[in-house]
């Protein structure tokens, strides 16, 4: 499946780094403080997409400039306040990361988090070294996605086809499409399964369901004395 591939680019948030149910927690907090309904982790992944301020209105926020603004503001810093002490990266994680690699396959992050952050967290969580490329935004509204992706692939040293995006939302799949690569979804992350089915993606449940498929090595037989 991936071994196909020269160059993987994954998405961070729930894709490698198990978050959603922060996210909850964080939009609950700051839907209590206006005393507005709570949000479930079901109804979460059910209704969240990008561009995130329309899931800000699902939500009834109020999203003229300002309160988008002020809004954000709270829940990148709650947020952050959290996620390096609280949150894992999914299992398979390093397994795959591992076995790609020994192998000559390559990979690079592609995230709508702030540029800051996957360095940090990529640090952190002692993967830095698996990546080429760290591709993050430079504001607090998980927005520039796509033109981060155009910018990227206009000079990076493979063909489209050679490329495989790794996410876990519907607007991973509208990155995939607009810089022309075949897409991998993953439904445990901020997206439910059978939302991502409705692309034309492969869709798997999650890491470990990828690390199922890929080629293991054969055992090295004994040498002849």
């Amino acid at each position: 499946m991936i071994e196909q591939y020269k160059h993987i680019l994954w998405d961070w948030n729930g894709t490698l780094l198990d978050d959603s149910w922060l996210c909850v927690e964080v939009l609950n907090t700051l839907l209590a403080e206006q005393g507005m309904a709570q949000i479930s982790l079901d109804s979460y992944r059910t209704h969240f997409n990008f561009p995130v301020i329309h899931f800000y209105q699902f939500l009834g926020f109020e999203t003229d400039k300002a309160n988008f603004e002020a809004i954000s503001q709270k829940f990148i810093a709650a947020y952050e306040s959290r996620w390096l002490e609280e949150c894992r990266l999914h299992d398979g994680v390093h397994q795959i990361f591992q076995a790609s690699r020994a192998s000559g396959l390559s990979h690079s992050i592609l995230s709508a988090a702030h540029q800051q952050a996957l360095e940090i967290g990529t640090t952190h969580f002692g993967i830095q070294h698996y990546f080429d490329n760290l591709l993050g935004t430079d504001n607090i509204y998980a927005d520039g996605k796509v033109h981060r992706a155009k910018q990227w692939i206009q000079q990076c040293p493979w063909k489209a086809e050679e490329i495989l995006l790794i996410g876990d939302t519907l607007h991973d799949f509208e990155v995939a499409k607009s810089i022309g690569v075949p897409c991998l979804l993953l439904g445990a992350g901020h997206c439910h399964q059978q939302r991502l089915e409705d692309t034309p993606s492969l869709v798997l449940g999650s890491l470990n369901d990828l690390w199922e498929r890929y080629p293991k090595s054969p055992p090295q037989r004994p040498s002849q004395t």
